[in-house]
């Protein structure tokens, strides 16, 4: 598709969540501000992920999405109305481009009630990954559906959506385009450099043993180790751990905003397959990412030589392959 002289693009992305999700859908951004400067860019996301995406100064408008939040009340008026405000603010810009890149039927119904211009395309995928939670149904609001090899990288399946639709090819690592806003460190954090462990995650199969953490810390003594938590079993493990390391201290419950200056100022960040390690990870910070039972090949940091990927979906990583990565990487 084509616009006249002065006419920009304008293109709405729709990835609500999770957070790991929302952070793999960052690099479409750069890609298509590469290949067109001028375009506006939009992007639909749960209302939790809103400061995530904001960071990204090229996302002109953040439209938040409260599904989780809207169907615990849906029989307020309070709640009916914010619904009817979402899809006021939702169809209030005509789109060339509606994207679609995860592939669900609520993300398809968001699609669908898009506006376009005329000519305009509605564009997803024609089929999930692996293991992926993709609904074939989202596919009837598309104008335009793109099929991607089953076993795509997250970061790249996106890519490859946007990409084949206007028309470019993907030639360069992902860019998540993390710069905006304030990069000051928080006075909260510690003045001197830190590890932090990302140890929860919501699949107890996913998790690495606490005997492991333990061991590793021992190791990186005397460097502070911060423990964040977002649920009670969380907390409960966050604070055995300290109770078993001196260097480690046991965090309050942080906003979203706070977690990732967490993950963006770590020296080094070990964690589990989760949205935090790959915060830290897209910032290109020191991390070790543990696959325990979850295929490495989807999510692993590939883009930066200070990620180290470790284990495989049922073979976690032992304590001394991990010790030795942070060795390296702190060196």
């Amino acid at each position: 598709m084509k616009t006249g002289v002065n006419q920009p693009l304008n293109i709405l992305l729709v990835r609500v969540s999770s957070l790991g999700d929302v952070l793999h859908n960052l690099p479409i951004v750069s890609d298509i501000a590469r290949h067109f400067p001028d375009a506006n860019i939009d992007w639909v996301v749960e209302e939790g992920y809103t400061s995530l995406v904001r960071l990204n100064a090229r996302v002109r408008t953040v439209i938040p999405y409260a599904l989780r939040r809207w169907r615990k009340s849906l029989n307020r008026s309070s709640t009916r109305a914010q619904i009817a405000a979402f899809f006021h603010a939702l169809r209030h810009q005509p789109y060339d481009y509606v994207f679609d890149t995860q592939g669900l039927l609520k993300t398809g119904i968001i699609m669908g009630a898009a506006r376009l211009n005329p000519g305009g395309q509605k564009v997803g995928l024609a089929n999930g990954s692996e293991g992926s939670g993709y609904e074939g149904v989202s596919r009837l609001f598309h104008t335009k559906s793109i099929r991607l090899d089953p076993r795509t990288h997250a970061v790249a399946r996106g890519r490859l959506v946007v990409a084949a639709a206007l028309g470019y090819t993907i030639d360069s690592l992902p860019d998540f385009g993390l710069t905006s806003g304030a990069a000051a460190r928080p006075d909260w954090l510690p003045s001197e450099p830190y590890a932090v462990y990302f140890h929860g995650t919501a699949r107890t199969a996913k998790k690495w043993a606490l005997q492991n953490w333990i061991a590793l810390g021992h190791q990186l003594e005397p460097m502070p180790i911060l423990l964040p938590w977002a649920s009670a079993e969380e907390h409960a493990a966050a604070k055995w751990m300290a109770s078993k390391l001196k260097n480690a201290r046991v965090l309050p419950k942080l906003s979203m905003d706070d977690a990732v200056a967490l993950a963006r100022h770590a020296a080094l960040a070990i964690g589990v397959d989760t949205g935090l390690t790959h915060v830290a990870a897209a910032f290109a910070r020191p991390t070790v990412e543990l696959y325990c039972d979850s295929p490495r090949w989807k999510t692993e940091g590939n883009w930066s030589p200070n990620i180290i990927n470790l284990g495989q979906c049922g073979a976690p990583p032992d304590v001394g392959a991990v010790i030795a990565a942070a060795a390296h990487l702190l060196a």
